[in-house]
């Protein structure tokens, strides 16, 4: 069994190549079967000959992906409902493009990430070099000339450790947890928690509420495809959704969808609490009205994920001048911490 989730490029590797076989008419157990074949010694590979082994049981695949422990919650609840629904192929599709998208989405903020843990920790390096070998040297000549020396010559030395010390530290915390995050990124469950870390901070909220935003409408979309009424499909849909924000408007927006004396509809809890923007809001209605509202969902699916690909590079844009002026800093109070020793030597010359 799988000790680990299969990241998303596998996922989406996984999705489109049994949508692909489906299409030919290939047996579910047969294409994974196939799929293993295919493959050389591998995680991906051992995934599959697992799931084989339950598929040939006699079991569904959304079951048989359960059991493996290598599936994302979301992939096996969207084959479940294609299954219900008899459209595992489409739910599939969607499941390639959505897994693809979230990669990519991800890649881009691993990249955001692992540039600055890099320059941090070099800088890192540098200022522990400082702390540890230059400005001892400076404190050893105040020593030898101590009888020479004023009170403002001592105070400057002492200044100078304090401001090489608090650099160095602030350097090497800032530098560990973004390396943290960078080494987390390598799994997917890792990947999540960066995702959670990421949705507390209130310059990446933004770009993490879109991504849930366009996670939720996916699902919803192949819930009210499978042919499963509106407020069904609210509820398990707004179950995989982590982002806390959105869930606290969802389980809102339910309440008022069942509300025994005056029920609304999902146009209309959308509408009320701001879940989408107004204009999306209105195609929603405009669909429900014309009866393709899973249709008009799977596009909002598509401009959510694109506006939050939008924001990533938004926030890597941001993040390399933030990043630029913290260096300036960090490399400015090393260099007075160097030069405070001096200035003090200089007085007592003086």
């Amino acid at each position: 069994m799988a000790d680990t989730l299969l990241d998303s490029s596998a996922l989406s590797a996984f999705c489109g190549s049994m949508a692909n076989m489906l299409s030919a008419g290939i047996q579910v157990d047969e294409a994974v079967h196939m799929l293993a074949d295919n493959q050389s010694d591998s995680r991906f590979k051992s995934v599959c000959a697992d799931l084989y082994s339950h598929l040939i049981e006699g079991k569904p695949l959304s079951t048989a992906m359960e059991e493996t422990g290598a599936f994302q919650l979301y992939a096996i609840e969207m084959v479940k409902a294609g299954e219900q629904s008899g459209r595992i192929e489409d739910v599939l599709r969607s499941l390639d493009t959505y897994f693809d998208e979230k990669s990519t989405a991800f890649a881009k903020l691993r990249a955001a990430v692992s540039y600055p843990a890099g320059l941090l920790c070099i800088m890192a390096v540098i200022l522990a070099f400082t702390v540890a070998f230059i400005l001892p040297v400076f404190v050893d000549s105040y020593e030898r000339i101590s009888g020479s020396l004023t009170t403002g010559s001592f105070n400057a030395v002492g200044i100078s450790i304090v401001i090489g010390w608090i650099a160095l530290v602030v350097t090497i915390v800032m530098a560990a947890v973004v390396a943290a995050m960078t080494i987390a990124s390598g799994s997917e469950r890792g990947r999540d928690r960066t995702i959670a870390f990421f949705e507390r901070l209130s310059f990446t909220r933004e770009a993490m509420y879109e991504l849930a935003l366009a996670r939720f409408t996916s699902a919803l979309s192949t819930y009210v495809s499978s042919g499963l009424d509106t407020e069904t499909s609210m509820a398990r849909s707004k179950e995989l959704v982590t982002n806390p924000i959105l869930r606290k408007k969802l389980d809102a927006a339910f309440q008022d969808m069942c509300d025994a004396e005056a029920p609304l509809s999902l146009a209309q809890v959308i509408s009320k609490h701001e879940i989408f923007e107004p204009v999306y809001a209105r195609m929603i209605q405009v669909g429900s009205s014309t009866g393709s509202v899973d249709s008009v969902l799977n596009k909002l699916s598509k401009v959510f994920f694109e506006a939050a690909l939008e924001r990533v590079d938004q926030l890597i844009a941001r993040v390399e001048p933030m990043l630029a002026a913290f260096l300036t800093i960090a490399v400015g109070a090393t260099l007075i911490s160097v030069m405070l020793p001096l200035i003090g030597i200089m007085r007592s010359i003086g």
